[in-house]
This record gives C-alpha cells, sequence and structure tokens, in this order.
C-alpha cells in the first residue's frame, strides 16, 4: 500500500489498471485508494491473482472477466467503458498468465488464454473507439526486451508460441504503446527479486499497453517509471505510462 499510495499521489493519473491484487472485494484498501479521488472496480481473488481498474473519471460500463470459457474461475481481466472529455474510451486490466512450468497444463491455459484473449480483441475493435488493453501480458516481445535472450529461451514468457501469439493480438490492429512512442532496446518493467537482478540491471520488458487505431491517434507520450523499483520494498514490476488527448 505504501507504494501504491505514494506513486498515485506523485503521478496522479487519471486511470489505473492494477494486476495480481492477491485480495477479495472485502479486503481491498477502498477507503486509502477512494480518499485519493478514484473510483474503483475490482475482480479479487484469495491469495491469487486478482485486478482492479482505478478511475477519476466515472465508469460507463463494467465487465469481469475474459469471455470464452466460463469453467475459468481465475481472476485476470477487467474492462471498463469510461466517460472522457471527447467521447468515452475503453480501458481493460489484464493479468496473461505465467504459463510456467513449459511445456505443460499452466502453458496449454496461458495459450489457451490468449486464444481467447484475441477474439475478445477482435470483436473490440467492432466499436472503433479509443481501447487500451493494459496489463501484464508475461510476454517477451523480442530479444531486445530481456536483459540476456539465451538464458531465456525455455521460458514461457519468450517461448516462440507465446510470443506469435502476442503477435497475432498486434496483428489485428492494435499497436503497443512503447513501440510507438519509444522502441529502445533494454527498456524493462520488470526486475525479479533475486540475484541482484534491479542493482545489474537483468530485467525483461513483460507489461504492455495495446492501443487500438483510435487509440493510437490519440497517445502523445509513454513512460515507464522505472524509479519505483528502487522504492522501499517495491514491487518487481514497474508502472508504465501511457498520456492520451481524451
Amino acid at each position: 500500500m505504501h507504494a501504491v499510495t505514494k506513486w498515485l499521489k506523485e503521478a496522479d493519473p487519471d486511470v489505473v489498471c492494477l494486476q495480481e491484487i492477491k485480495a477479495m472485494t472485502e479486503n481491498f484498501p477502498f477507503m486509502e485508494i477512494e480518499a485519493l479521488g478514484y473510483n474503483i472496480e475490482i475482480l479479487g481473488q484469495k491469495s491469487y491473482n486478482g485486478v482492479a481498474i482505478l478511475s477519476k473519471r466515472p465508469f460507463d460500463e463494467i465487465s469481469k472477466g475474459l469471455p470464452g470459457d466460463e469453467t475459468d474461475e481465475q481472476a485476470r481481466y477487467i474492462e471498463a467503458v469510461i466517460a472522457g472529455e471527447n467521447g468515452p474510451f475503453r480501458v481493460a486490466t489484464i493479468y496473461l498468465p505465467n504459463g510456467n512450468p513449459a511445456p505443460g497444463p499452466k502453458y496449454d491455459y496461458k495459450l489457451d488464454w490468449m486464444d481467447r484473449l484475441k477474439v475478445h480483441a477482435k470483436g473490440l475493435l467492432k466499436f472503433e473507439e479509443p481501447i487500451v488493453l493494459a496489463g501484464d501480458y508475461n510476454v517477451i516481445p523480442e530479444e531486445k526486451d530481456v536483459y540476456a535472450p539465451k538464458e531465456w529461451l525455455t521460458e514461457a514468457l519468450f517461448l516462440p508460441q507465446t510470443r506469435s501469439k502476442f503477435r497475432e493480438i498486434l496483428n489485428l490492429g492494435y499497436t503497443e504503446a512503447f513501440e510507438q512512442m519509444d522502441g529502445r532496446a533494454g527498456q524493462y518493467t520488470f526486475w525479479d527479486y533475486q540475484r541482484g537482478a534491479w542493482q545489474n540491471n537483468e530485467g525483461i520488458r513483460i507489461d504492455h499497453l495495446l492501443l487500438s487505431p483510435q487509440a493510437a491517434d490519440k497517445i502523445v507520450n509513454f513512460e515507464i517509471h522505472k524509479a519505483t523499483r528502487d522504492g522501499i520494498k517495491p514491487s518487481d514490476h514497474v508502472p508504465v505510462v501511457g498520456i492520451f488527448d481524451l
């Protein structure tokens, strides 16, 4: 909480997508976050997963859970339509499965989840509105996005099939905000707690903002708030921030 509230006060974002909150609804810190001016929608899960959207603007619509599998009980997806100054825009918070060990049932679940996301993301484009699909994708898109590609060849986050399915989603018509606004090698969003990864800058880029054409036309800046990783008891992920003229 100390890290989240500190960043919210400093960055003052209009909309925030949180992943891996590991809390049921009744245990979520509504009071502390609402005091900072946010409306809150969460899809919680005890001890695992869990996602939330915070917004200083009103929610027009909320959808919880990724369509396509009614038996899936893992809390990994919330989608919201939010009132913008120039019309509504759509935001989703995504916690895509890790998939390790691969091969295995966890990797099969990851690939199936990505297939479901692709189908849903394709359907969303029919709205022809600004859409931001934001979150921890657990996908390293390219070699430039990992400090030592050869060390990750057998990891579910970097396997060819994982990267291919990520590209399939982009090829629907989405743009990755980082690639549009930056694109440099070695710009990481995650550093493990082990082996001095942060101190040695041994990171990976797995947190992404995917934009519909209408959102890609409205983005004016993209930032990775790397300094948060150097805070007190930080998350191993850092915020990625898109700034839009909406």
